[in-house]
């Protein structure tokens, strides 16, 4: 078993998931790297100079079973343990679409990712978190899946992220006497592939990410975060 906290991080070959494996690794954390293309994570890790042979890439879907479950074997085979889970895979900004015509397709296709993607994830690696003495569950989310503020547009990004803070309301309930703290986090709006240019810097993303998955054992769970504050549901 290696002596270090174990982070995964799904979605990590680029944007906020990349800069999430850099702190986490900078901190010392052994880090897995889940990526859909292993060979875009293999260059990701090399790109990771700093981080040494702290961050380790695996293939990674985790809209497929079979992927999910050869990453938590490998987890399994070489550290015994997962003490940080994070949650970032996320598919499908559609700027393009309206509610009341949307793409049910496109629609489904999000949640098979932003929300199924995660809550598969959860279920498959709970075993390993609960070997943890300090579990962190991270739910990468978005102030666009606020209900306080949400309004029209973006229907399949927006409603998959509502959805997960909802997963992360139950998951942390279901959790909490058991010492895993479970949150969903909001990085803002970051300049990456996804959110295109004009954002904050993705470090700042990245380490709005990163408090959720070093919180201190009476640290906060079942809450939506950025920044380390607290955002209405």
């Amino acid at each position: 078993m290696d002596g270090s906290v174990v982070a995964l991080v799904t979605g990590a070959n680029r944007g906020i998931g990349l800069e999430v494996c850099r702190q986490l690794a900078q901190r010392g954390y052994a880090v897995v790297l889940g990526s859909r293309d292993l060979a875009k994570g293999e260059r990701a890790v090399a790109t990771l100079a700093d981080a040494g042979r702290a961050v380790r890439p695996y293939q990674l879907d985790v809209t497929d079973g079979e992927s999910i479950e050869r990453a938590r074997a490998r987890v399994a085979a070489e550290f015994g343990r997962l003490d940080v889970l994070v949650n970032n895979a996320a598919i499908l900004y559609d700027t393009w679409q309206r509610a009341i015509d949307a793409d049910l397709a496109q629609v489904r296709e999000a949640l098979e990712t932003n929300l199924f993607g995660a809550w598969n994830m959860v279920r498959a690696f709970l075993p390993l978190l609960r070997r943890s003495g300090h579990a962190r569950v991270v739910n990468v989310s978005s102030e666009a899946g606020s209900l306080a503020s949400m309004g029209g547009g973006t229907p399949a990004y927006s409603l998959s992220k509502a959805a997960l803070n909802a997963l992360t309301r139950m998951l942390a309930a279901e959790l909490r006497d058991e010492g895993i703290l479970v949150n969903a986090v909001c990085p803002g709006w970051v300049a990456t592939d996804m959110g295109g240019p004009g954002g904050r810097p993705v470090n700042k993303g990245g380490a709005s990410v990163a408090w959720a998955a070093t919180l201190p054992d009476d640290g906060p769970t079942g809450g939506f975060f950025r920044d380390g504050k607290s955002l209405p549901w």
